[in-house]
């Protein structure tokens, strides 16, 4: 059997789809073959009604394998298609992904540099707080050398003063005749038996015992210790009028006295006492806080 249909042009094969173009190609050469086979047995006179149908068979089993072909070849085609809109989708979600960590990361980036810029800040005032804080540190240990109330050391003099041998003894107005000259001379600190000296120091005689900065009172010897310029401090000590007056009450009372340079010395810091009756502000302030003040 001749095959009429005419062979399709290079143009409409290549616009075929390709399961379409497989389907229709495998058929074509199945009745091909089919056609050849009733020809050659007409021609020969032999085909019998055995052989119609063993090639009506092999029609219908070339039909159907290539008819089940063509089912595994679309579920293929469908499974890809399918499993290319499923990496598609994927793709998209990655990428959104991505671009929404690089914007967590951009974020935090600018709050690093927040950051940074408040750390800077901050460090800075720390540093001025703590250059403050070492000036004032600074200024308290120097006005706690000046008023006594902070330890010192230093050069200086040791000045020890007895009793006479006669018996007369030393009153604590000879010893303050003494520290007055000492600090005429120049002396930074002075000290009697390690007792401090301050500003509201006050040496008494409470009978015969000396007192310094209240009790325990103080016993004889009694060293006097200052810390100055030991080239010069027991030198200007004579030149002051209470460094001469000690001289004379020393050459005539008979006070056993014994003068020593110290490279050393180490004055111990006074006990700070709170004022029992003085309070803060001027009098004008206190009259008005304590109701005295006074209609005109």
């Amino acid at each position: 059997m001749p095959d009429d249909r005419a062979p399709a042009s290079s143009v409409d094969r290549a616009r075929t789809p390709l399961l379409t173009l497989i389907t229709q190609e495998s058929l074509d050469e199945d009745y091909r073959h089919v056609a050849d086979q009733r020809a050659a047995a007409r021609a020969s006179g032999a085909e019998s009604e055995e052989s119609s149908g063993t090639s009506r068979r092999s029609h219908w089993i070339a039909a159907a394998v290539v008819a089940a072909f063509g089912v595994l070849v679309t579920v293929a085609a469908v499974q890809t298609s399918a499993s290319s809109g499923i990496n598609a989708a994927n793709r998209n979600s990655l990428l959104e992904q991505m671009s929404a960590k690089r914007e967590d990361a951009a974020g935090l980036q600018r709050r690093i540099v927040r950051l940074r810029e408040q750390l800077v800040t901050l460090q800075s005032a720390y540093e001025r707080a703590s250059d403050d804080q070492q000036a004032v540190d600074n200024r308290v240990e120097r006005l706690a050398a000046l008023t006594g109330f902070g330890a010192v050391s230093g050069p200086g003099v040791v000045i020890t003063v007895d009793d006479a041998p006669d018996g007369e003894a030393v009153r604590a107005e000879d010893l303050a005749t003494l520290v007055n000259g000492l600090w005429a001379a120049g002396a930074e600190a002075i000290s009697i038996n390690g007792k401090r000296l301050t500003a509201r120091s006050a040496i008494f005689n409470t009978g015969a015992a000396i007192n310094l900065n209240g009790s325990p009172p103080l016993s004889p010897p009694y060293a006097v210790s200052a810390i100055g310029d030991t080239r010069t401090l027991e030198a200007d000590l004579l030149d002051t009028t209470s460094g001469l007056r000690f001289n004379n009450l020393v050459d005539v009372l008979g006070f056993p006295v014994k003068r020593q340079n110290v490279d050393d010395l180490t004055l111990p810091a006074a006990t700070l006492r709170r004022p029992r009756h003085a309070v803060e502000g001027t009098a004008e302030q206190n009259r008005i806080n304590h109701g005295k003040e006074t209609a005109p």
